[in-house]
C-alpha cells in the first residue's frame, strides 16, 4: 500500500483535496479530527497529561479546552509536552488504521505533518499550496475570524516555502488551476512510482 501525507497551511484547502480523494475511493484518515477523539477516548493520552497538568485538564464532559489552552498559550514549553504525549499515540493509531484499509492507497491529512513526524510515515508528502492573501480571505468567510488572530495563526504554523520544499509534490489551489484533474495527475505519478 503506498501512503501519503496531505498538509497545507491553515486555508489551504487541503479538506477540499482530502474530499477528492475520498470521492476518488481512497481511505484518508483526518489527524486533526482523530487527534481530538484520542484525547478524550485513549487512557494514555488521558493519564499523562492529568500527570502533567493536574485533574482540571479533563471534566465529566471530556477535554477542559480552555484550561489547557490557557496552559499552551502562557509557557510554549508546554505546547511542546502536549505534543510529545498526543502525537506518538496518534501515529500509532493510524499505523493501526492503515493496516485495516483494503486499497493500493491511503492518505493521511494533517496540517502538522512535518513539524509533527508523520512524514515519516509515508511514502510521498503533498502540500496544498494557496497564496496568503487568499488563505485569508477564506478564512476569515469560513471562521468570521479577524485578520490579526488569523496572522498569528499562520505564523505559528510552518511556513508555505518550508512545507513546498519537503513535499513531494504540490497542488495549487488558487483559484485559477482546477483542483480534479491536479489530483488525478498526482495520483497516476503516485500510483506510477511504486
Amino acid at each position: 500500500m503506498i501512503k501519503v501525507g496531505l498538509t497545507g497551511g491553515i486555508g489551504s484547502g487541503k479538506s477540499v483535496i482530502a474530499t477528492l480523494f475520498r470521492l476518488m475511493d481512497i481511505p484518508v484518515y483526518i489527524a486533526d479530527e482523530e487527534s481530538k477523539r484520542l484525547t478524550v477516548t485513549s487512557p494514555v493520552i488521558r493519564q499523562q497529561l492529568t500527570h502533567q497538568f493536574g485533574r482540571e485538564v479533563y471534566t465529566p464532559e471530556g477535554l477542559n479546552k480552555p484550561f489547557l489552552a490557557q496552559k499552551i498559550f502562557t509557557d510554549p514549553d508546554n505546547l511542546e509536552i502536549v505534543n510529545g504525549i498526543i502525537h506518538p499515540e496518534v501515529a500509532k493509531d493510524y499505523i493501526h488504521w492503515t493496516q485495516n484499509q483494503h486499497s493500493d492507497l491511503c492518505v493521511i491529512e494533517a496540517a502538522i505533518l512535518f513539524e509533527s513526524g508523520f512524514d515519516q510515515f509515508v511514502d510521498h508528502t503533498v502540500m496544498v499550496y494557496t497564496p496568503l492573501q487568499t488563505r485569508i480571505k477564506r478564512i476569515i468567510q469560513r471562521d468570521h475570524s479577524n485578520r490579526e488572530d488569523i496572522l498569528r495563526r499562520i505564523e505559528n504554523q510552518l511556513p508555505d516555502e518550508i512545507k513546498k520544499e519537503r513535499s513531494d509534490y504540490v497542488i495549487y489551489n488558487d483559484d485559477l488551476k482546477a483542483l480534479i484533474p491536479q489530483t488525478e495527475k498526482l495520483l497516476n505519478q503516485i500510483r506510477f512510482t511504486k
